[in-house]
């Protein structure tokens, strides 16, 4: 009795096992039933959103022209003053802010198997309650000396993108990698409020708290960005710029693409949706619901400002099949409208690419490839 229970126990084992290499071999050769499961699960995922879409379809009604309040060059620079004085008020863009450390060669283990890699630089940059920044700086040893700034999302660490860093690497793109605030290898300080007592910041939500008259917490999204821009230009020598963002760090590159007019291109993947469309939206957290923020740029104009001007571009990246948020093609109710007003302005190009290629919530190769591809382009 007890040998059969030890036959019966090892052909379970077995069953198991062969069962668990069949499916690695079905993800990754897309074996049958793979092709049928992939099917479905899309299929799923647009039904789900066309319900909810049924549902929520007051936003095509939604008129997305009048959203819009550029109309000339004139505008834009009114509007983008008005992002810079809600974002840092009275002090300006922060043109002269340098970085507070700059630490050359660092090791890392989690990127030691990096190709084409000369060295890590460790940029830091410190803010406000303790709030910093940390940044890496991939360079290249065969370089073409242009430069992408990489930012992730609320997944966490840029380590996520270690594929994409490599992959522009590659390329002989210099890196500069970034997390968002209270994230990765970011602080996450305790701040006493006098309404509220000690708390810890751990989550973007906390930043509400900080939010005054003379201060805005949404330039802990940004300032890091431009102080390590100012001291690229001051001590590095690139010809040109772009920003690639995942999630939140899409949001980021949107914001950050409308306030700094260096960056010739971006590309915020799985970013945003403009806020009538927030049916379709991740739930969200405190940057990208904030009424104040978006009444002096909205979701639209952002695009605008970030797409214009001589040789600048941007393009927006969106997951057909995105198991996160922002599924679909609810973008076709406003890409024309950013189309028309770019175009009126006479600089600059705006365009939504739907990937369809995958179904998560991040960049995928195919969506590298398109951006490699426009970045070797010109306008």
């Amino acid at each position: 009795m007890r040998y059969k229970n030890h036959c019966l126990a090892a052909l379970l084992v077995a069953l198991l096992a062969l069962s668990f290499i069949y499916g690695l071999m079905l993800g990754a050769r897309r074996l049958p039933p793979y092709p049928w499961l992939e099917t479905c699960y899309r299929q799923y995922v647009l039904r789900q959103y066309d319900r909810y879409d049924k549902f929520h379809s007051f936003y095509k009604e939604t008129d997305v022209r009048s959203l819009i309040s550029i109309e000339d060059e004139s505008d834009v620079t009114e509007k983008r003053d008005e992002l810079v004085r809600y974002v840092w008020k009275d002090d300006g863009f922060p043109y002269a802010r340098l970085p507070d450390g700059v630490e050359e060669g660092v090791e890392d283990d989690k990127y030691s198997a990096l190709a084409n890699l000369e060295r890590i630089d460790k940029i830091v940059v410190s803010m406000e309650h303790g709030i910093d920044s940390v940044v890496y700086h991939f360079r290249p040893a065969r370089s073409n000396r242009r430069l992408v700034i990489y930012h992730e999302g609320h997944g966490g660490d840029f380590v996520l993108g270690k594929g994409a860093i490599q992959f522009f690497l590659d390329e002989g793109y210099s890196v500069m990698a970034f997390s968002m605030p209270l994230m990765g290898m970011n602080s996450r300080p305790k701040v006493d409020f006098p309404s509220f007592g000690r708390l810890l910041l751990s989550m973007h939500n906390y930043l509400r708290f900080l939010e005054s008259e003379n201060f805005s917490p949404i330039k802990f999204f940004v300032e890091p960005v431009a102080a390590v821009l100012n001291y690229a230009e001051k001590n590095l020598d690139f010809r040109s710029v772009a920003v690639v963002g995942i999630s939140g760090g899409g949001w980021t590159a949107t914001l950050y693409a409308a306030l700094d007019p260096r960056v010739s291109k971006s590309y915020p993947v799985a970013g945003s949706l403009p806020l009538y469309m927030s049916h379709v939206t991740c739930t969200g957290e405190y940057e990208q619901f904030l009424p104040d923020l978006y009444r002096a740029a909205n979701y639209l104009e952002l695009y605008v400002l970030g797409s214009y001007g001589e040789g600048r571009r941007q393009l927006q990246v969106l997951n057909k099949y995105d198991n996160v948020c922002l599924a679909g093609d609810g973008y076709l109710t406003y890409e024309k409208e950013v189309q028309r007003t770019v175009a009126q302005l006479g600089k600059g190009r705006f365009d939504v690419y739907l990937d369809d290629s995958h179904k998560g919530h991040k960049i995928s190769r195919h969506a590298l490839d398109v951006i490699l591809d426009d970045l070797e382009s010109r306008l």
